[in-house]
């Protein structure tokens, strides 16, 4: 995106989102363009956009934890700038939802995470996110009918490692973690394994360790995309406990803490739980700001660096 173009751009933000914004606008030099947002008495949404996006690229930033709130404002905002002359209106979500349900595991079910994408397809012409939660889908195309980038954060999560924790081991939740483990890894300069899990239900994960004996002078830390009940971190730290590690340090890309999992993290022994601002919380000390508007303005750029990722 060159400098003239960003003149033709808007940031707007979903609610609760203005800082994340205000960050991406300022690092991107563009506009951020200020919404209204208020209910009426009986529950339902006002939007206003306070300025002209005729003619220019709006881009909505919000992520999308605890979604039901958020989707409404979201389509309806997305309508508002298109009704008003936007040229393009594309979504920043750093964190995207409705990834779990991919199939139908039981009869009956509802397959959500296609349905949400349907719904944010028809309103929105283009999506970066992330880090999604993908398993059965090989990558948001194969949901999404709109373009749709999902950058990753290992590189960063390897930076901050590497400047903050001495001698770090970096753990991975399970098997299917290991390609990105190696990359936090690799930019940590850290040996890495990872952990054999079995998921019985929302809150009950089996989890065990491989004998880490050779590697008992460095620091556990434990990565992973999310966390969500954060019964994974919990039962992983016990099994270190168990093998006298050293306190480990818990790090993941979204902080999306439901209950009281954080408390439970550090009730279990974690000396320090570290998120990036994919979604705000105190526990944000990994910022993505930069990497989110290197993927607005230069996409073949990010999208050949994620190849090289593999």
């Amino acid at each position: 995106m060159s400098n003239d173009h960003n003149s033709l751009v808007s940031i707007l933000a979903l609610p609760g989102a203005a800082p994340l914004a205000a960050r991406l606008a300022h690092t991107m030099q563009v506009e951020a363009g200020a919404v209204a947002y208020r209910d009426f008495p009986d529950a339902e949404s006002y939007i206003r956009i306070d300025g002209d996006v005729a003619g220019r690229d709006v881009v909505i930033v919000g992520s999308l934890d605890r979604p039901n709130d958020k989707l409404l404002p979201l389509v309806f905002l997305a309508d508002v700038a298109r009704d008003l002359g936007a040229r393009r209106v594309g979504l920043v979500a750093p964190y995207l939802a409705y990834m779990r349900q991919d199939t139908r595991f039981h009869a009956g079910e509802a397959i959500t995470s296609r349905s949400f994408a349907s719904v944010l397809s028809a309103h929105i012409d283009w999506l970066i996110t992330v880090d999604p939660h993908l398993h059965r889908f090989a990558s948001l195309q194969d949901v999404y009918s709109i373009p749709a980038m999902a950058i990753h954060a290992s590189v960063e999560l390897g930076r901050w490692i590497a400047e903050h924790v001495p001698a770090p081991l970096i753990i991975g939740p399970d098997e299917e973690s290991r390609q990105w483990v190696d990359v936090i890894a690799a930019t940590a300069s850290a040996p890495s394994t990872v952990l054999s899990k079995v998921r019985r239900g929302d809150t009950d994960v089996v989890e065990s360790i491989p004998n880490l004996e050779g590697h008992r002078s460095r620091t556990p830390v434990l990565v992973d995309d999310i966390i969500s009940t954060g019964e994974t971190m919990v039962a992983a730290i016990r099994h270190l406990r168990e093998q006298a590690t050293k306190e480990p340090v818990c790090v993941a890309v979204h902080a999306v803490f439901a209950g009281d999992a954080e408390r439970a993290i550090t009730d279990a022994g974690s000396s320090r739980i570290v998120t990036t601002n994919t979604i705000l919380h105190s526990s944000n000390a990994i910022d993505l700001v930069p990497l989110l508007a290197d993927a607005i303005q230069n996409p073949s750029g990010a999208r050949r660096r994620l190849d090289d990722r593999g």
